[in-house]
């Protein structure tokens, strides 16, 4: 098994490769103005979640440029199979992490802020996929539910949902994103230790 540091330096090494690049690439950005047609269904800004309560201020989706740049890639590929991408959650402010973990402090569901989620990295995404109507296909689970079938080695499904859940990981992984073991919508995208977490609230990212 790899070390951590051996993981961190790597991602390290990641991320200097984007600024390199591009200085810009780690600066948070609204995903909609890299992709218009991304389908936004961002829960936590609605009581359709599990917590039951409006966490977020708007329905909005912010990532780092250069994940928000990989998510338009995906979703120009689903698009060539007559589907799209629906998104849930993007960047997550620290505080509402906070918030979260008073409404529900247990790490099975929610991460605890003294450590941060990947959300808070602007690093991490929760999608589905749907048709070009809109109307969302089979998957495993509905978004959000904490039973082993959302696991991804969950195989006692219809063929359909499993392909669906295939079909959205191949998209995914193309571009660099990979999916979290218990939750087959969740993906963080490579070198996503790199990025400090944040406490950037939406209305600060134009």
């Amino acid at each position: 098994m790899r070390s951590t540091w051996f993981i961190r330096l790597n991602a390290l090494f990641f991320l200097a490769s984007l600024s390199f690049a591009d200085t810009n690439l780690s600066a948070l950005v609204d995903a909609k103005k890299f992709d218009f047609s991304l389908l936004l269904d961002i829960r936590y800004a609605t009581k359709n979640n599990f917590t039951k309560v409006v966490v977020y201020p708007e329905a909005r989706c912010l990532l780092r440029k250069s994940v928000a740049q990989a998510l338009s890639r995906v979703q120009s590929a689903l698009k060539v199979q007559r589907l799209q991408l629906k998104v849930f959650d993007c960047y997550r402010p620290l505080s509402v992490q906070r918030k979260l973990w008073q409404l529900v402090p247990d790490e099975r569901y929610v991460a605890n802020p003294e450590k941060g989620s990947r959300h808070n990295r602007g690093a991490a995404v929760d999608v589905s996929i749907c048709d070009l109507d809109g109307k969302e296909i089979e998957m495993p689970t509905g978004y959000d539910d904490f039973t082993e079938k959302a696991h991804r080695n969950y195989f006692k499904l219809s063929k359909k949902a499993i392909r669906n859940r295939e079909i959205l990981e191949n998209a995914m992984a193309k571009e660099g994103f990979v999916g979290l073991d218990t939750e087959w919508w969740h993906f963080d995208y490579r070198g996503w230790e790199a990025f400090p977490i944040e406490d950037v609230s939406f209305s600060g990212v134009p």
